[in-house]
């Protein structure tokens, strides 16, 4: 990599953790881009050099959040997708979780933005679906293997990253925290197997 590269890539890193930083002491919405590029040590023409706006940045940081989740269940080992096995989807909600732990700043960022653009935009509803893509693809695997599923599988995996993303924007913020990584997590588990399995589904070991 060249070196006018090699600063580029410095220069974004640089902004993307500015604006973790800034949207967790800020807020998303009180967050100035000026605030960003003084934060990271760059000048503000910099920021427009790597992104449109405030909210390609903001994407650009949940793009990167999906790429860590689909990196985790790239290995060759991981087993069939059934989300009616107890392991494999405590596994999935584990994986989300913790990416939500540790992004929180990003994550109250996508709420706050969401919010703010209301209902009528209809941007609430698609990054639901948009960030469920992985479970609604198990749920559809599972209906064409013939298992009976609640619902249409978009519906399922949109209430399902719904309780999720809600959940850890209500709890992440707690210090101490009010419960355990595992005992949510094992919760979880057990609220939405029994819906999608049944009484019969396997309870993870």
């Amino acid at each position: 990599m060249g070196v006018r590269k090699t600063r580029a890539a410095e220069t974004e890193a640089a902004l993307k953790e500015a604006a973790r930083r800034q949207f967790a002491e800020r807020g998303y919405l009180n967050t100035k881009i000026t605030d960003i590029t003084a934060a990271a040590g760059r000048a503000t023409g910099s920021f427009y050099d790597h992104f449109a706006s405030k909210e390609e940045l903001l994407a650009a940081l949940l793009a990167e959040m999906h790429e860590k989740a689909h990196d985790r269940f790239a290995g060759k080992d991981h087993p069939p997708h059934d989300l009616t096995d107890g392991n494999q989807l405590r596994e999935h909600l584990a994986v989300a979780w913790h990416l939500m732990r540790d992004n929180r700043p990003v994550m109250v960022a996508l709420f706050e933005s969401a919010m703010a653009a209301g209902t009528g935009a209809g941007e609430i509803r698609q990054r639901l679906i948009e960030d469920t893509r992985v479970l609604r693809e198990h749920l559809e695997h599972l209906r064409g293997r013939g298992h009976s599923l609640p619902g249409d599988p978009e519906l399922v995996a949109a209430a399902m990253g719904g309780m999720l993303s809600m959940l850890a924007y209500a709890l992440l913020g707690d210090d101490p925290p009010t419960h355990s990584d595992d005992e949510v997590i094992d919760t979880l588990t057990r609220l939405l197997l029994h819906g999608l399995a049944g009484p019969g589904g396997s309870d993870p070991a």
